[in-house]
């Protein structure tokens, strides 16, 4: 009989009363850690005894197993039977009217496994140089940092109907209370996808994107209100439950999270965003073209772009969020036009923009992407700018100037420049500033966005290698005893408690006020190799090394210099161990990089000159008035 791993099937009386005659049951509740190595996730075997018991048969041929039955489930989007059945998919497309409607389409096509001599999953018919997803127990000890990151990055891999769908987002054993943690996150999953893609791993990516794709159109309502279609979600459980009527077998079920049951229900603005990134890179890392031009992955991208460039109230090109809808996932004072989101957004403008296959139906869409896009890039780069120059400009602005022409267009007050700033700003170097609203600058330095902005070319050569240079010269303060600060300063005493409401989480140099978080590397890595500058990333991994396994992988660290672990830090955070493994990977190979980096294009640089070579303060031209964007 040919067994698959992980089916979701449960043991016969017979099977049982013959394992336990064997003794094989009560040895293995008697080693826990063993189970720990053997499971792809740890807390399954506690959860689900039955179900871990059968993964473990079928995955080292024990006799004895009789097949469960499987049904598509009413509460997923993809049955465990898609793969030969034709039939209406969840995926949505545009009848010309603005109506949305669903086409019949094949489902989910799965690309089968192949099984490891060993018993792992092969990948594009070739075992991946890391070994296998679950490590034999013959490796007894850790040859490196890395080989012990492989081993907890695989362990941490969650299966669906038996294939690889995605990582969970901490594998703590220590911590009892699981809370969302056990969850598939789109954007914690991103640096693990990455380090499988240069891996050579690409099964578990192309199953990732394709499910989470389904989930898309998933109904989703909170208080009777439903958001935007396109909307991802922030995360997904695989849930096993007991088939109606059969005690006797079990099903997977997806269960996603579309922010309704989150902390705040906040909506994860930054999910598609990351998803259009991934699939760009999954395209160019694999050669797999054949992905991004199925018609439901085209129609996944089109329904992300329209949500993202609806129109709406705002006068400026960036998008409007609320806090926490983002990597930042609390209150913090980031609503309004935080720069990561920005960066992010014009990234995966530039990602679909390749991706989009040419048609009569898309050219409206292209046209506005180029437009936003052209639009973005100018006001990032002439607004969100800082550096010594820039700040000086500001503290002597003329303010309530009401005209066209004005200097002062966003009516930001010199008292605005915070103190700290001041003596902070180094005389070679500048950066984004975390966000700008009117009468309003948020003059925080924004790990992320900033990295992403020159990763992705929002940031001009100039500005990004000034940015790097900002990191070398603070480097006592954004990397220290551990990379990489989410932001800097943090927020403390009478501000902290208004901006962040008084959260025991986000208290000053904890998580994400202020908080160093190592996954924060292969963000540093990409960038750095981009501007052909490796060597501060170098310099900062090398620190990491120094303790990051020995600390058990830590989801952040505390205190200015990050010397602590995290008070409510979860430890072996799988998106610590990726973005390690990831910025290994690209310094080894830097050329690989190109996967994930976005390049500046003629028209762009052509659009922009003009409008720097234009005179700001022109009259407006009432008659030839066509852009609806501040720029």
């Amino acid at each position: 009989m040919d067994l698959k791993l992980g089916l979701n099937s449960t043991c016969s009386r017979s099977t049982k009363k013959s394992i336990a005659e064997a003794g094989i049951l009560s040895k293995l509740r008697g080693h826990p850690k063993r189970l720990q190595r053997w499971a792809p996730q740890k807390q399954f075997y506690h959860l689900y005894p039955r179900q871990f018991l059968t993964f473990l048969i079928l995955n080292h041929g024990i006799d004895g197993f009789s097949h469960g039955k499987t049904k598509i489930s009413r509460l997923e989007s993809v049955s465990c039977k898609g793969q030969q059945a034709e039939s209406v998919s969840g995926i949505t497309a545009e009848d010309g009217h603005g109506t949305i409607i669903a086409p019949k389409i094949k489902e989910f096509e799965m690309v089968e496994p192949m099984r490891h001599e060993k018993g792992g999953f092969a990948s594009n018919g070739k075992f991946a140089a890391g070994g296998t997803i679950n490590d034999t127990l013959g490796k007894a000890s850790i040859d490196s940092i890395e080989d012990e990151a492989w081993n907890l990055l695989r362990e941490s891999i969650v299966f669906y109907c038996g294939y690889p769908i995605g990582t969970i987002a901490a594998n703590d054993p220590s911590n009892s209370s699981s809370l969302n943690y056990d969850q598939v996150f789109i954007r914690d999953f991103i640096p693990s996808g990455i380090a499988f893609l240069l891996k050579g791993e690409y099964d578990i990516v192309r199953s990732f994107i394709l499910h989470t794709l389904q989930l898309q159109s998933w109904e989703k309502t909170m208080d009777c209100h439903s958001p935007g279609q396109g909307l991802m979600p922030a995360s997904f459980k695989v849930r096993t439950v007991p088939l109606d009527g059969d005690d006797s077998a079990t099903e997977d079920v997806l269960d996603p999270d579309f922010g309704e049951a989150a902390i705040g229900r906040v909506a994860p603005v930054d999910s598609g965003l990351w998803w259009i990134i991934l699939l760009r890179a999954y395209g160019k890392c694999s050669g797999d073209l054949s992905v991004q031009e199925r018609f439901d992955v085209q129609t996944g991208i089109k329904m992300i772009l329209k949500l993202c460039l609806a129109d709406g109230f705002d006068m400026f090109p960036t998008l409007l969020v609320t806090d926490g809808s983002c990597m930042i996932d609390r209150r913090m004072g980031i609503h309004g036009h935080p720069l990561e989101i920005q960066a992010l957004f014009y990234s995966a403008l530039l990602c679909a923009r390749e991706m989009l296959a040419p048609e009569d139906g898309s050219s409206a869409l292209i046209r506005a992407l180029n437009n936003r896009v052209v639009a973005l890039s100018f006001h990032i780069r002439e607004y969100y700018w800082i550096d010594m120059r820039k700040l000086n400009e500001i503290y002597r602005y003329k303010t309530e100037e009401y005209s066209y022409d004005a200097v002062n267009k966003f009516n930001i007050y010199p008292d605005q420049i915070p103190p700290w700033l001041v003596e902070w700003m180094p005389s070679k170097g500048g950066y984004l500033i975390g966000n700008l609203q009117p009468a309003h600058m948020d003059f925080r330095f924004f790990s992320l966005g900033n990295l992403w902005s020159i990763v992705s070319s929002l940031a001009t050569t100039d500005q990004s290698h000034a940015m790097l240079d900002l990191i070398e010269a603070k480097w006592s303060e954004l990397v220290a005893d551990m990379p990489f600060k989410i932001c800097y300063p943090a927020f403390e005493g009478q501000e902290w408690r208004i901006t962040t409401g008084s959260d025991p989480k986000n208290t000053p140099w904890s998580y994400h006020n202020g908080g160093s978080w190592p996954t924060l590397l292969w963000q540093l890595t990409v960038a750095c190799i981009k501007m052909n500058r490796p060597e501060i990333a170098e310099k900062a991994v090398k620190i990491a090394e120094k303790r990051i396994s020995r600390d058990k992988w830590p989801e952040y660290y505390d205190t200015k210099q990050g010397r602590f672990i995290g008070k409510q830090a979860r430890l072996f955070q799988t998106w610590s161990i990726a973005g390690y493994l990831v910025s290994k990977l690209l310094l080894a190979n830097p050329d690989a990089a190109n996967i994930l980096v976005n390049r500046e294009d003629s028209d762009l640089v052509s659009a922009f000159s003009s409008m720097l070579s234009a005179n700001p303060r022109r009259k407006r031209d009432w008659k030839g008035l066509k852009q609806k964007f501040i720029v």
